[in-house]
């Protein structure tokens, strides 16, 4: 069985996992999280999460991309397998980096392909599924600080053409720090 150790491989510049035995570098890189923000009007998918972490809270649709898929492909996936709802992607919406956990999230602006009756449901991941309008969003209940930015982004982007992708605040430019409940987030409030 291969042992490995930590070192600077030849020709890099930070330490990696290297295989005594053969050299083999097992590299760590960051996982990319794939989600959609799917708006019916002016109202906002979300799901109740049912699994670890942050079970009970609320999120958007998202999850770690499989191998062998595109990024809307992903997306539309996760929104299958947390709320059964079948989407058509419009765009990106943001690009966040959460550097403390290792994830660059790409959030797309969706809608239900359903054009009259959006038909959606809790999937295994999700205790329950809602169509939110803004001002009754639950922002204390929100499972990630990305939730927020996504969101944000969305009611800023409105129904438009999308500009260029959202990003992290500028006061959290590397995704490390976890957003506190505070008036900023409620309706009307600024951005976080």
């Amino acid at each position: 069985m291969a042992s490995f150790a930590t070192r600077i491989p030849e020709g890099d510049n930070r330490e990696r996992s290297v295989c005594t035995e053969c050299g083999y570098v097992a590299y760590e890189n960051p996982k990319v999280v794939v989600g959609s923000v799917i708006a019916a009007g002016d109202r906002v998918l979300m799901c109740r999460r049912a699994i670890q972490p942050r079970k009970g809270f609320w999120t958007i649709p998202a999850g770690y991309m499989e191998l062998g898929e595109t990024l809307e492909e992903g997306a539309a996936r996760e929104a299958r397998e947390e709320a059964e709802a079948s989407i058509a992607i419009e765009g990106i919406l943001g690009v966040f980096s959460i550097a403390r956990i290792g994830q660059v999230q790409v959030i797309f602006r969706a809608r239900f392909t359903e054009s009259d009756t959006p038909s959606f449901a809790p999937g295994a991941e999700s205790l329950e599924v809602r169509l939110f309008p803004w001002d009754e969003i639950p922002w204390d209940d929100i499972a990630f600080p990305s939730v927020h930015w996504a969101l944000h982004a969305w009611q800023d982007a409105g129904a438009g053409q999308l500009g260029q992708p959202a990003g992290n605040p500028p006061d959290d430019v590397r995704g490390v720090h976890w957003l506190p409940p505070c008036a900023a987030d409620a309706p009307g409030g600024g951005t976080t």
